[in-house]
């Protein structure tokens, strides 16, 4: 069962809250997706049931199709946010990690086309594995972190949060303009280009500037 946690294992005194997710902030994960820059952010949320730990391994869905990386910085939320200007937003962060933002690209795919909500693209169970947190006190330069995946050894993935189209402050203020967020709650930043399938038995690394590096496997 999926608790807040530190990278060093400990409790974090927080409850379990709602995961809320921007897609397309970054220009190469747009242009890898043939999609187009809009002026409003794309937001959609991911339940509660979607979270699971990200070590020692997590299962991936085996019948519904491709299930894709989508390797992002995760923050955790301490304070209520509402409306809430920058400096609020900075008040009201825990910490930061990463997660699978995982995604059913076929499943998404169809639904787009039929113009549905693709929220079962996203919002199964086990959708979101996540790492434990560093306390923001530790992170000097949230807005300068690099981050990568590594699938069997081969890099996929790799970003910096300064290409970020919407910056760390700017999209969690955005966010509670719609949506109300709570102690406890994640929200996700969006992923770089490097998207593509994961397969049971791959071993996945993924690294947080020079934070932390932790391995995982995908399990059936």
């Amino acid at each position: 069962m999926y608790q807040h946690q530190t990278v060093a294992l400990q409790h974090i005194d927080l409850p379990l809250g709602k995961v809320v997710c921007i897609g397309q902030n970054y220009q190469d994960h747009i242009a890898e997706m043939q999609s187009k820059t809009a002026a409003e952010a794309l937001f959609f949320i991911k339940p509660t049931t979607a979270l699971v730990p990200l070590t020692p391994g997590f299962s991936i869905p085996t019948t519904q199709g491709a299930v894709h990386n989508e390797l992002e910085i995760a923050v955790l939320i301490a304070k209520p946010l509402k409306q809430a200007s920058f400096a609020e937003v900075n008040e009201a962060i825990w910490g930061y990690g990463l997660a699978l933002d995982l995604t059913l690209r076929e499943v998404q795919a169809k639904l787009k086309q039929l113009g549905r909500p693709w929220e079962i693209a996203k919002g199964f169970d086990g959708a979101c594995p996540l790492s434990g947190f560093v306390p923001k006190q530790a992170v000097q330069h949230p807005q300068q972190l690099d981050f990568s995946l590594t699938v069997n050894g081969e890099l996929r993935q790799q970003g910096n949060s300064a290409n970020m189209i919407r910056g760390i402050s700017q999209l969690i203020s955005e966010m509670s303009q719609h949506f109300t967020l709570l102690p406890g709650d994640v929200v996700l930043t969006g992923t770089p280009a490097g998207v593509g399938p994961l397969e049971a038995g791959d071993t996945l690394q993924l690294q947080l500037a020079d934070f932390f590096s932790i391995t995982t496997l995908v399990t059936n």
